[in-house]
Formats: structure tokens, sequence, C-alpha cells
């Protein structure tokens, strides 16, 4: 018995290995790629209208996908490109006598990438449009106007994707699901969370408080490496105001997460008659998204139980494996700001 014992404990510790070898070759270079491009188009007047498409760097690389405007639209001013942190910045005016509306915009090369494209249209009237164009069907037919349910599904979406894309508030959110075992503090954590970035989010998104992005997301990593530590702590018999009120911890590093969650929201753009919807549907998505990989996580862990009985290594494996990679990002957004 014992020596089957030491056996799976064994595999568990070879399997947590492998495990963490693989998120720290992924997970950094994955952690800025995925992020979606966006276009924007804005009518001057009767038939001229200002195109900006942003484009991420995929390795330092932009994203290999062309803009392809409908045949009759001319370059009243070609496009003139402007490196910007992590994307390209591409400004051109056009000239379309029959309008855009109806017409059809494709992104040609979307569909061999994993990258969504957020397209947001405004007319001269004030009236706006907006879609996330996905890379099964990479082209978008710019509509006469946007109704209330559109807006809603298409920002729901967006929160879902942005959570399960930001691999780093994922982690935290795991680091913090190590230190807590009873599911009422957990429910109380996670709610905690969830308070504290939605009131940052919305403050950072009405511009009423601002902070630069790049310390954000160093303090963001941050918070993952410190909260791991704890975890690993805590497995070693040891007490500490995280382990002990983890919600407390939860909300104040919350308030950090949602800064992060606004840069995203300030890149991608808002409709500006619809901030408030767009707003509601973006945290709601990022909460569902947030739900989804807590609930995957509960699922892995009972499953785990079934079939091992070294869970306090697997634990300790986790922990560690989340706190290198956080540490490599600290680094690595440390490096970004003195650059």
């Amino acid at each position: 018995m014992t020596a089957a014992l030491s056996g799976r404990s064994t595999a568990v510790r070879l399997l947590a290995a492998l495990v963490v070898a693989i998120l720290g070759w992924v997970v950094p270079a994955a952690a800025h790629e995925v992020r979606p491009a966006y276009l924007q188009i804005d009518q001057t007047d009767d038939s001229h209208y200002t195109v900006l498409w942003k484009t991420p760097l995929l390795s330092g690389m932009p994203l290999p996908v062309v803009l392809r405007l409908p045949d009759d639209v001319k370059h009243v001013v070609e496009p003139l490109e402007r490196p910007l942190p992590g994307s390209i910045l591409q400004k051109r005016v056009i000239s379309a006598p029959a309008g855009l509306a109806g017409r059809q915009i494709a992104f040609v090369g979307l569909q061999a990438t994993i990258t969504d494209v957020l397209v947001r249209v405004t007319w001269l009237d004030g009236r706006q449009a907006s879609a996330i164009v996905r890379p099964s069907q990479p082209w978008y037919l710019v509509p006469a106007e946007q109704s209330f349910w559109s807006i809603a599904w298409d920002y729901t979406a967006l929160g879902i994707n942005h959570i399960l894309y930001g691999l780093d508030h994922l982690l935290f959110v795991a680091s913090l699901m190590l230190i807590v075992r009873d599911w009422r503090v957990l429910v109380k954590t996670i709610t905690a969370f969830t308070i504290a970035h939605s009131v940052t989010l919305a403050l950072a998104t009405f511009g009423l408080v601002t902070l630069p992005p790049p310390p954000v997301e160093a303090m963001i990593a941050l918070s993952i490496l410190l909260v791991a530590a704890e975890a690993v702590r805590m497995e070693r018999g040891k007490v500490s105001l995280t382990i002990t009120w983890p919600w407390v911890v939860a909300f104040g590093f919350g308030l950090l997460h949602g800064f992060g969650f606004a840069g995203a929201m300030v890149d991608l753009g808002l409709p500006q008659r619809d901030v408030p919807l767009a707003l509601l549907f973006f945290n709601v998505g990022v909460e569902i998204g947030q739900l989804m990989f807590i609930a995957a996580i509960l699922a892995v862990a009972c499953s785990a139980r079934l079939i091992f009985t070294s869970g306090r290594s697997m634990r300790i494996a986790a922990a560690y494996g989340i706190g290198a990679i956080a540490a490599f990002w600290v680094v690595e957004r440390l490096d970004a700001i003195f650059l």
C-alpha cells in the first residue's frame, strides 16, 4: 500500500511539474496576443469618413489581417501608420458617395487567426453601431442603426472573451481558490472581488479616476504572486491576513484589477450614446466568464480527488506554478515601464 501511495504521489508531482512547465512556456507568450483588433469609422460629412484600424502585435509583428473596404470607396488620405504599445494604428480618410449603410467590410486573413475584431461606426447625426467580428465570419455588414439587444449581446460577449483570455485575472482567481476551502467563504471572497473591480471599472471608464496602464499591469502581476505565496504559506501551517480574511484581500486587489478591465474598455472603445449600457453588459460578461472559470476549476478539483490522494502536493505545485508565471510577468512588465 505504501509503495502504491508513493507511486501515486510521484506521478502527481510529475504531472504537476509538466503542467507548470507548459504554462510557463505558453502563458507569457499568449498573455497579450489575444487582444482583439479594432475598427472605428466616423462619418464627417455626407460622403466622407475617418477610419481608424488598430491591429495587435503577435510576437512583435502586426496581425496578418488586411482591411478591405467596398470597391467604390476611394481614399482621400492614404493610410498613415503609427506604432502604439502592443499594436499598430492606421488612420485614413475615405470617400463613399453611396454611403456605408448596408455595405460589407471584409477582414482578409482573419479566418486564419484566433483574434476577434471590434467594429464601431458613428454617423453624422450621432447614431452608432458596434459589433464583434469572429474569425468564423470575417466580414461586417454595416447596419443603419443598432438595437438595445445588439449592444447588450456584443458587449456581454466581449466581456466573456476578455476574462477568459485575461490569464492574469484568471490566475488571481485560481490563487484565491487555493486558499479558500469553504464554499461560503469562497462566495464571499469572489463577491468582494467582483464588487471591487466593478467599482473601479466604472470610475475609470467614466474618467473619474485614472491610473497609467503599465504600472497597473505590473501591480496586477504582483498581486497574483503575493496570493500564490500566501497559498504556499497556508499549506505550511502559517496564518496571515490573506489566509484569515481572504475576502478583504480580494476586495483590495479587486480595486486594482478593475483598472485593468477599464484599460481594455478604453482600448476597444465605447458607443458614446450608450456608455452605461455597454459598461453594464461588459461587466456582466466578465462575471459570466469568471463564474465559468470557477466552475471548471471546481470540476477539475473534484475529479482529481477521486483519482489522487496527494491533494496537498498538487496545491503546492499549483501555487508554485502560478507564482513562477506571475514573477515572470512582474519582471516583464516592470521592464516595459522603464523602456
